[in-house]
């Protein structure tokens, strides 16, 4: 069972079949895929299944704090299971592929108060880009 349904149900969520398969499609450790993206791959496990639906159910994971909604660079929407686990992104600027990396030291600590201007600073969402060996080659 992926870690996005084990907590999922830890919470108590209601797991339709459609909710189910949408969670199931999200599983992995570099996913970050658009709400189409997870339309189509759940369509192929349960045909039925309404687009509306996998809005609606990423909508809720991303309202439960489950799934970390991405946009980079004014492209599509891309949704993140790995919310439980502290990492940074790397995008590649030609493609748009995008992997999750967890650099060394603590990302706060790096911004010195001098900077924070009275800030309580909670969090830091840092993204690497460049270009992917693929498109590099």
């Amino acid at each position: 069972m992926s870690d996005l349904l084990e907590r999922l149900r830890a919470r108590g969520w209601r797991m339709t079949s459609q909710r189910r398969v949408v969670a199931e499609v999200l599983a992995g450790e570099h996913v970050h895929l658009t709400a189409d993206e997870v339309h189509a791959r759940a369509a192929e496990r349960l045909p039925e299944i309404a687009r509306a639906t996998v809005y609606n159910t990423l909508g809720e994971l991303v309202s439960l704090g489950e799934v970390v909604e991405l946009s980079t660079d004014g492209r599509a929407k891309r949704y993140d299971p790995n919310a439980h686990r502290p990492h940074q992104h790397l995008v590649c600027t030609e493609c748009g592929t995008i992997r999750d990396v967890r650099p060394s030291g603590d990302p706060l600590a790096v911004l010195p108060d001098s900077e924070r201007y009275g800030f309580t600073v909670s969090k830091v969402d840092v993204t690497y880009r460049g270009r992917c060996p693929s498109c590099a080659g």
